[in-house]
């Protein structure tokens, strides 16, 4: 399958690339860059560290978006560090960014290709997925499926008590996507929640026999160390690469068909998203929302892939 991952890294973010990069299911196109969990360039800065970790440096990366559709950046340095990328020191980059900006080359790539053939996978704010919509209303019929990491509904929120942070940091992009038509899979807190990175599972990583599962390993073991006191769990949750997992094995997790909006006119609620899980409102299912996840297996199959390199 052909996806792009559109992204703010950000560690967990780049363990989904690397998934992606390691399977020979996925066919990675490139990577856009967003500002989220820190600026848009040191996410692009990351991202580039991140192909030259894989040995990949022939997947372009494009810097996008700087800040939110309407309202100002939040940032979440105070769960990635100032970098994002802190627990491990990577050489700076010696690949640069491909040239053109990340929404011109979603919609490139997407118009380029058959309808259907494009898969995106948002591990950060949708804004430049917003930007590529209203710039080509088009691609609402030629994307195959947005599969994202965002939004929650029994575990609530992780930036406010209703929001869950890649949904809040842009609100209106994120409405704009699941009010497009296109298929959804959404990734929430629900799940991540239950992939606790615990120190057996983040050992495993470090016991492989190759440069990246260290580096995975002690990225993890910086970035959920907020989490996992936050919560008071063996390990923080493992977010992002949840997306990737779900393309390689989807029987891996449990769900339904259900309609989501996104909440945009409330400070005290900006962002929630509303997971009309019982058909209360009776609108029509616009996301696949999945709540249950094989925790175990979905670590076998990290492990497995990370192996690989």
């Amino acid at each position: 399958m052909k996806i792009v991952i559109d992204t703010d890294p950000g560690q967990d973010d780049a363990l989904t690339i690397l998934l992606a990069l390691a399977s020979p299911e996925i066919e990675l196109l490139g990577v856009t860059t967003v500002a989220g969990n820190v600026g848009v360039r040191q996410a692009t800065i990351n991202a580039l560290k991140t192909m030259e970790l894989a040995g990949r440096p022939d997947v372009p990366v494009h810097a996008g978006a700087e800040r939110p559709l309407l309202r100002p950046l939040v940032n979440a340095t105070h769960v990635h560090g100032r970098t994002g990328f802190e627990g491990v020191d990577l050489p700076d980059p010696t690949i640069e960014a491909a040239p053109g900006h990340a929404v011109d080359f979603l919609i490139r790539t997407v118009m380029g290709n058959a309808p259907g053939a494009i898969t995106i996978c948002a591990i950060g704010p949708m804004t430049n997925i917003a930007l590529a919509l209203s710039r080509e209303p088009a691609l609402r019929e030629r994307i195959g499926r947005i599969v994202t990491m965002s939004g929650a509904f029994s575990e609530v929120g992780n930036i406010t008590p209703t929001a869950e942070f890649n949904i809040y940091v842009d609100p209106h992009a994120a409405a704009i996507v699941l009010e497009s038509g296109i298929p959804v899979t959404m990734l929430p807190l629900d799940v991540t929640h239950t992939l606790h990175t615990s120190d057996a599972r983040l050992a495993r990583f470090a016991a492989l026999p190759n440069r990246v599962g260290p580096v995975v390993a002690d990225w993890l073991r910086f970035e959920k160390r907020f989490e996992a006191t936050k919560y008071g769990t063996d390990g923080g949750p493992l977010h992002d690469p949840n997306t990737v997992l779900w393309l390689l094995q989807p029987d891996l997790y449990r769900g339904r068909e259900v309609n989501v909006q996104v909440e945009t006119g409330s400070e005290l609620t900006m962002g929630m998203t509303v997971v009309d899980w019982w058909g209360i409102t009776k609108r029509p299912a616009n996301v696949l929302f999945l709540r249950e996840c094989d925790v175990d297996a979905a670590y076998d199959l990290i492990t497995e892939r990370l192996a690989r390199f």
